[in-house]
């Protein structure tokens, strides 16, 4: 491999000694592919891995982790979005090399872009207003991410100068898109809690969209919309082995685990053992963590404090509304116009991805419910089709992963705080019976 130059040889000698090894399993699992990880371990590596799968659009049906002394030991059930163990040899060559060098993994690469990072309250056609800002300005958005939850906003948005394609490094422009944009985030009631910020800084944006809601405190905040099918967590102490427990039981669907993990890991928990399992549409995590300075959860205030921010991560990305999926030629104010219409017709945008290809092709997907957060009248969303183009603005169906079958899944045994999990694997179980925590690992 090509080392970084900065490294001397005993440093690459470490890597050598650390490098995770990866071993991709197709035999041994009927519906599934099973990825396995050792590795020396350190805090976030367990993160480091989930991302790497969760970037290729992976669906993580079981997991089994353990650390043993200064060693992780990971195993991944994987399958793609429809269901389907891997067979491209590409994929399987690329997650080989991934895991292998996640020392030195980094996030999607975003050269030649302005990072714009947005926090507020949410309200209907506030999206459109942002768009109709930067087009305004000439900013050419290259790729955003939208996330809404418990009445508030955060977006992280890509963008380069419209006419020349450069990165936007002009201070006086740069200080007038930060003091126009807090504008229309702040609203009338707003004003001490809206930010914006510019960058150039490279980041993982789901990761940092995590991270500036956590910052922005939306797990403390009521919900806007109650639902039927909230998760259910909950924390117990196993304080004579100094491990905390934390139980997750809720509806599955992609990047779950990495949405959990990353909490934990930004809010300085080291997961030491852990498994995961699907049955259904249902997703069932248990996790033994303790603080980066190995003591385990200390007080019920933190212990509540654990649980919101575990159900503010779970909820945030979950997906809300009908689905739809734009796929037309990219120009300069699309996004305004297509928000515009959006919020002309009374649709609200609960959730956005957008991204640009190199075509010059715009592929975004929006997440839009009524005012209300209720699901949107089908006449509604026609008349919005017609508007913008029926051949372009496409309502699509989730990926299978939110419809398996429950014939393909099996049944979850009972386990503590109410979930249901699944017993742990052979290296788990004799990690698990070593420290004392269960009795048996035959």
């Amino acid at each position: 491999m090509e080392w970084p130059a900065y490294l001397d040889e005993y440093e690459k000698l470490v890597f050598r000694m650390t490098t995770p090894r990866v071993m991709i399993d197709n035999a041994g699992c009927s519906n599934s592919t099973r990825v396995m990880i050792d590795s020396a371990r350190k805090h976030g590596i367990l993160l480091e891995a989930v991302q790497v799968l969760t970037d290729l659009n992976l669906s993580i049906k079981k997991a089994y982790i353990s650390s043993d002394g200064r060693w992780f030991m990971d195993v991944f059930h994987v399958t793609d979005l429809d269901g389907n163990k891997l067979t491209d040899e590409s994929v399987i060559s690329y997650i080989e090399q991934s895991l292998g060098t996640i020392h030195f993994a980094s996030a999607k690469c975003f050269d030649g872009l302005t990072a714009l990072e947005l926090t507020g309250t949410d309200r209907i056609g506030l999206l459109s207003e942002v768009f109709a800002v930067l087009s305004e300005l000439q900013c050419n958005i290259v790729e955003a991410n939208v996330w809404t939850h418990n009445g508030r906003i955060a977006s992280l948005i890509y963008v380069k100068e419209g006419d020349s394609g450069s990165p936007i490094e002009d201070s006086q422009k740069i200080d007038t898109i930060e003091a126009r944009l807090r504008n229309v985030l702040k609203g009338d009631n707003d004003i001490r809690s809206a930010k914006t910020s510019v960058s150039m800084a490279v980041t993982h944006t789901e990761r940092r969209l995590h991270q500036m809601m956590f910052a922005d405190r939306d797990y403390e905040r009521k919900p806007v919309i109650r639902t039927n099918d909230n998760p259910i967590v909950s924390v117990l102490n196993c304080l004579e082995k100094g491990y905390s427990v934390i139980n997750v039981q809720c509806k599955d669907r992609p990047n779950l685990l990495f949405d959990v993990v990353c909490t934990l890991t930004d809010m300085q928990y080291v997961v030491f053992h852990a498994t995961v399992n699907t049955a259904g549409d249902r997703a069932y995590l248990e996790f033994f963590i303790r603080h980066t300075d190995g003591s385990p959860i200390s007080s019920e205030a933190e212990k509540q404090r654990v649980i919101l921010c575990l159900r503010a991560a779970i909820e945030r990305r979950a997906s809300e509304g009908v689905r739809l999926e734009l796929c037309t030629g990219d120009k300069q104010g699309l996004l305004a116009e297509v928000t515009r219409t959006f919020r002309e017709n009374g649709l609200n945008v609960t959730r956005a991805e957008i991204s640009t290809t190199s075509e010059n092709t715009a592929l975004n997907v929006f997440y839009v419910t009524d005012a209300n957060g209720n699901p949107a009248d089908p006449k509604i969303i026609d008349s919005v089709r017609q508007k913008i183009g029926l051949s372009d603005l496409k309502v699509k169906e989730l990926p299978l992963i939110y419809h398996q079958k429950a014939e393909e899944r099996e049944e979850p045994t009972g386990g503590a705080g109410g979930a249901m999990l699944l017993s742990l694997g052979s290296i788990v179980r004799k990690n698990l019976y070593n420290l004392g925590l269960i009795k048996s690992y035959s």
